[in-house]
């Protein structure tokens, strides 16, 4: 696809990430956005022009007509209603996909436009609570996975195709039915979400003198982080995967109900139990922390996918006797920043490795 034209319908994070990472595979690719007001450009469209980041920028979706591959990067609600919009515009070999958190909807309904043997949908297990092309990077895709859903109709050629230019973007690709997609999502993501921004809103409302606030700390501050994140995509993520964020938010409930009714009758070994399995299991997940009573020392950063990027960080940090407790790349970095995550020792470990990191130019971010 290097000489192909691509397009984006919404221009934020993600699609600016993918514009990056696919201007850097190729310098002379024509890349271009649609954009529904040409009275008003935005800053993030701007800023990729003035970048070289995008070949230009359209305002009608005629304009589209010749792309090759086109990315639906807008709310999940939106992408599913620029299907009709473009669908008697793109080309029948244009490869359509979407970077959405929700895959059922849009692949049902471009089933039912019979649009499913070019589409695909797509899922990039990257991003961040902050928004927009200017917290964009080429970095956010390396070593994340990214999901791809094919419909029932979605041709061999469109799921090798995408396959392929999504791994050399430097992602790791992997195919997911649909409705299985939605299901994982719900459970790790979606609900987390609405747990989080709950027990926000608990606090806040019962935050008369702003004290909770003040005193809000490390643990309240990892568990809510999630919650700053926009309204907008929460609101059409809820709107979009409703059954399956319904199956595992009564789950939710009902062990809150089990968790409520161990205390009030002081169930001392269901007490226990409760704390035990959480513990366990969250362990036993790649990169885990292990709870707040064991304090965990690290910072995130991001690199290059090259060889010997992960060997020069540890040499200099080495060299610096600075000692590494563990490090690794998360692939699923979905509201997270940074590609590296590294573990220390202690807070005098990491606050001299933050230090030495960012004046060796690395971007760091620290928790």
């Amino acid at each position: 696809m290097n000489d192909s034209i691509v397009g984006f319908i919404g221009f934020g994070l993600i699609g600016g990430s993918l514009a990056h990472a696919l201007r850097e595979q190729n310098p002379k690719q024509k890349l271009i956005a649609y954009h529904y007001n040409k009275e008003k450009l935005n800053n993030g469209l701007s800023a990729a022009l003035s970048e070289g980041v995008l070949s230009d920028v359209v305002y009608d979706l005629e304009e589209l007509k010749d792309c090759e591959l086109l990315f639906l990067c807008a709310p999940v609600l939106s992408n599913i209603a620029y299907l009709a919009s473009i669908r008697n515009i793109v080309k029948p070999e244009c490869i359509i996909t979407d970077v959405g958190s929700v895959k059922g909807n849009i692949c049902a309904e471009a089933v039912r436009l019979n649009m499913g043997h070019q589409f695909i949908g797509g899922h990039p297990m990257a991003g961040s609570e902050k928004t927009g092309y200017a917290n964009s990077s080429s970095l956010l895709l390396e070593n994340a996975y990214y999901i791809l859903t094919p419909t029932a109709d979605t041709s061999e050629s469109v799921k090798t195709a995408l396959f392929e230019l999504i791994k050399s973007l430097g992602s790791i690709p992997l195919f997911l039915k649909p409705d299985e997609h939605d299901d994982i999502t719900a459970a790790i993501s979606h609900v987390p979400h609405i747990i989080a921004s709950g027990l926000v809103n608990t606090v806040k409302a019962a935050d008369k003198e702003d004290k909770m606030k003040l005193l809000a700390a490390g643990g309240f501050k990892d568990i809510t982080r999630i919650a700053s994140s926009s309204p907008v995509m929460w609101q059409n993520i809820c709107l979009t995967n409703t059954d399956s964020i319904l199956h595992f938010l009564e789950s939710y409930i009902t062990s809150l109900e089990d968790i409520k009714t161990a205390l009030l009758e002081q169930k001392e070994t269901d007490i226990f139990d409760f704390f035990k399995e959480a513990g366990d299991y969250r362990d036993s997940i790649p990169g885990s922390s292990h709870g707040l009573l064991n304090k965990v020392y690290d910072l995130y950063l991001d690199i290059m996918d090259e060889t010997g990027a992960i060997a020069t960080i540890a040499t200099l940090l080495a060299t610096n006797q600075i000692s590494l407790k563990n490090i690794g790349i998360i692939h699923n970095r979905e509201f997270e920043q940074g590609v590296l995550r590294i573990e220390f020792y202690s807070q005098n470990s990491c606050d001299m490795a933050s230090v030495l990191l960012r004046r060796h130019n690395y971007i760091v971010y620290e928790r």
